[in-house]
C-alpha cells in the first residue's frame, strides 16, 4: 500500500479539503429517530458511509461505537471497511495513548492489520511523544499515519499544551516539532498533527512536512474562511474536520450529502 502522506494527498486533490466525521451520539440518533441500540448505530453509520461516499476521508469518532461493546465494535469494523471499499479514506479517531506493550498492542489494533486498522487515527503524545514510537512503526510499516494531538480547542487543553518549556517552546509547539522530526526523517510525511479551529494561538506547523487536522470547523465556531494560512500552514496542508454542522443534516442521505458539499465548498480555497 503507497504510503499515507502520498494517498492523503491524492484524495485531497480529486475531492477536496474536508474531512467527515461520524459522531453517532445519543442526541443525534434521537434526532434522526433511531434507536439506542446497535442497530440504530448502524443504520446511522450506513447513512454516513452512502452519503460521504465521494469524499477524500471521513472520521469515525471510536467513543460513540464503543459505548455499545462488541456490538458496537461490529459496526465500526464494517463502517471502516464500508468507506474503505467506496475508497474514502477513514481516520479513526481513537485518541490512544499510552506506554510500551500496551502501546504497542493498540499499534496493532488500529494501525496493523486487525478489523479495526485505518488509513490513520489520532493518538495522544501527553505520556512523552517517545512513547508513541511503537504506533508511528506499525504506522510506517502498514502505509498508514498518525494524528498526534498538539494544541486541542477545549479549555482544560491551554493548562498543559501551553506551557512554556526551559527552550522558550510551548508544550504543543514541541509536539508539532517532534512530528515533524519523524516526518523530515521519513517523508512524504505520515505523522500529522490536529490543532483546534477555535484556538487564538496556534502553533507554527509550517516545518511539519505532514498534515493539519483541524476539527472545531462549523457548529463549535471555527470559520472556514478563517483557516488561511493558521499556523503558517502551507496551501493543501490543512485538514478541517466536521462533524455536527454537517450530520445535523440528516437523516436523509441526500440532505447530508448537500450539506457536506457545502462545506467542501466552504473550504476549497485551502487545497491550494
Amino acid at each position: 500500500m503507497a504510503r499515507f502522506g502520498v494517498r492523503l494527498a491524492e484524495a485531497v486533490a480529486a475531492r477536496g479539503p474536508l474531512c467527515l466525521g461520524i459522531d453517532p451520539h445519543p442526541g443525534l440518533l434521537d434526532a434522526w429517530s433511531l434507536p439506542r441500540t446497535a442497530d440504530g448505530l448502524a443504520a446511522f453509520s450506513a447513512i454516513c458511509v452512502e452519503a460521504f461516499a465521494d469524499f477524500a476521508i471521513v472520521k469515525p469518532q471510536v467513543a460513540f461505537f464503543e459505548a455499545y461493546g462488541s456490538a458496537g465494535f461490529a459496526v465500526l469494523e464494517r463502517t471502516i471497511a464500508d468507506l474503505r471499499s467506496a475508497g474514502v479514506l477513514v481516520l479513526s479517531d481513537a485518541k490512544r495513548g499510552d506506554i510500551g506493550t500496551t502501546m504497542a498492542a493498540y499499534a496493532q489494533a488500529w494501525a496493523g492489520e486487525s478489523p479495526l486498522a485505518s488509513d490513520a487515527v489520532t493518538a495522544s503524545p501527553y505520556l512523552g511523544f517517545g512513547s508513541l514510537q511503537p504506533l508511528l512503526e506499525t504506522a510506517a510499516e502498514n502505509g498508514r499515519g498518525v494524528f498526534v494531538l498538539a494544541a486541542t480547542s477545549n479549555p482544560e487543553g491551554a493548562s498543559v499544551q501551553g506551557v512554556v518549556r526551559e527552550d522558550g517552546r510551548t508544550l504543543a509547539q514541541s509536539i508539532v516539532d517532534e512530528a515533524a522530526a519523524v516526518n523530515a526523517a521519513d517523508p512524504p510525511g505520515f505523522v500529522g498533527v490536529v490543532v483546534g479551529a477555535t484556538l487564538t494561538s496556534v502553533p507554527d506547523v509550517s516545518n511539519l512536512g505532514g498534515p493539519v487536522l483541524v476539527p472545531g470547523v462549523g457548529a463549535q465556531g471555527g470559520r472556514p474562511e478563517a483557516l488561511q494560512g493558521l499556523g503558517g500552514a502551507h496551501p493543501g496542508q490543512l485538514l478541517p474536520a466536521v462533524s455536527r454542522e454537517v450530520l445535523r443534516a440528516g437523516p436523509q442521505v441526500a440532505d447530508l450529502r448537500a450539506a457536506a458539499e457545502k462545506m467542501r465548498e466552504a473550504v476549497a480555497h485551502l487545497a491550494g
